[in-house]
């Protein structure tokens, strides 16, 4: 059991990695934003039925079903008042009624949790990728994820501590393909004016509200002149309201040299979608893997939470050694939207100090113990601080 002292300890390193302070005034990133352009906020939806809210939770492939069953088993331990509405996509069918349904029972409930949905490169090119039309659909135009070093966590790099933010509805990701003449295929990457000061705006705002100095703009406007050349004037155009924060830029290939030599020097990152995803799983890598690393998809009108990096995990799969640590800080940051403080720093208390004080670890970084172990110590330490529980 963590000691007095190592509790204030990690009560020093929780608050920084959240973005607020412990008890009832937590907020995680993205919620409560407000642009100096534009007043407009993420509201969560109001509870409903005695205080209770119902979250849309779409389990996905590979460990994404067994690890939200370890959120649910963790919620109602925890007396959550949450009622999940489970909408099932199967990932091996062509027509899109399953993400339709997703979609619709998301813009029922205003937020969801979900696993990834494996997108197979093997299908006709016409079936589009399920978390891409989610993500479209419901305009989710942020994504969120925030790489900090752990302290229980053995990794090469230290005192890693970087916002990533990435656009997530336009780029590389907007499905425009075709086979101009037999043999030459040609792909469309998309980049708005709208959308990139719209994410720039985003990534700024987030920076100021968070106390952060320095936001980078990743980019490859020395070859795609007008593409990330836009992207780049946009952000430079934000970035001239924020006279408080630096801003820099920085070729997309250097980025990821200077990520694996000095990752220290990166606060705040801004930047298109397919830089962002190379860019969070390099991230992601080293702090430790993809099973630590929480993220959120915030749009004007919804929000979707799950784990950062968005792989599926199937060679792990209902094998019991799948680590859930990305998985509940995700639904602890959920809780943090929903404005249930007290659960979610409950449970993100309890995750850390497995995590970093008890060291009960998966095999991914290193442990020997098991995903249901791993849980079932979260729940014995949530128990320990006297929470209204239910029997374990």
């Amino acid at each position: 059991m963590a000691t007095p002292s190592a509790l204030l300890s990690m009560s020093k390193f929780i608050s920084p990695f959240w973005g607020g302070r412990l008890g009832n005034t937590v907020k995680v990133f993205g919620t409560t934003l407000t642009s100096h352009r534009s007043k407009t906020t993420l509201t969560p939806p109001p509870a409903k039925y005695g205080g209770r809210h119902t979250v849309t939770l779409i389990p996905g492939d590979g460990i994404g079903p067994e690890l939200l069953n370890h959120v649910r088993e963790v919620f109602r331990f925890s007396c959550v008042p949450v009622d999940f509405e489970v909408v099932h996509v199967n990932s091996a069918l062509e027509t899109e009624d399953d993400i339709n349904n997703a979609i619709t029972a998301i813009r029922r409930n205003g937020v969801a949790l979900k696993g990834n949905i494996e997108t197979k490169h093997t299908m006709a090119p016409s079936v589009k990728s399920r978390n891409n039309l989610l993500r479209t659909s419901l305009d989710l135009y942020a994504n969120v994820m925030h790489c900090q070093s752990l302290p229980g966590v053995q990794t090469r790099h230290k005192n890693i501590d970087i916002m990533i933010i990435r656009e997530n509805t336009e780029g590389e990701y907007s499905s425009l393909e075709h086979e101009s003449v037999s043999g030459v295929v040609e792909s469309l990457k998309i980049i708005t004016r709208n959308n990139s000061l719209r994410i720039a705006e985003y990534a700024f705002s987030l920076a100021r509200e968070k106390g952060r100095r320095k936001v980078t703009a990743v980019h490859k406007a020395n070859i795609m002149k007008l593409g990330d050349g836009l992207f780049l004037e946009c952000c430079r155009e934000v970035a001239s309201g924020y006279p408080d924060i630096t801003f820099e830029s920085m070729i997309v290939d250097n980025t990821t040299m200077q990520l694996v030599s000095k990752p220290q020097q990166f606060d705040v990152m801004v930047m298109p979608n397919l830089y962002g995803n190379i860019v969070s799983n390099v991230c992601a890598g080293l702090v430790g893997g993809p099973g630590l690393v929480p993220g959120a998809n915030f749009g004007r009108d919804y929000a979707v939470f799950e784990t950062a990096t968005r792989n599926t995990g199937k060679s792990i799969a209902d094998r019991n050694i799948a680590n859930p640590t990305a998985m509940l800080l995700a639904s602890c940051m959920m809780l943090d939207h929903l404005k249930l403080y007290d659960h979610a720093t409950s449970i993100r208390n309890a995750v850390l100090i497995t995590m970093n004080e008890t060291r009960l670890h998966t095999a991914d970084i290193g442990g020997q113990g098991t995903t249901s172990e791993v849980v079932q110590s979260i729940m014995r330490y949530i128990q320990s601080k006297g929470q209204l529980t239910s029997d374990l």
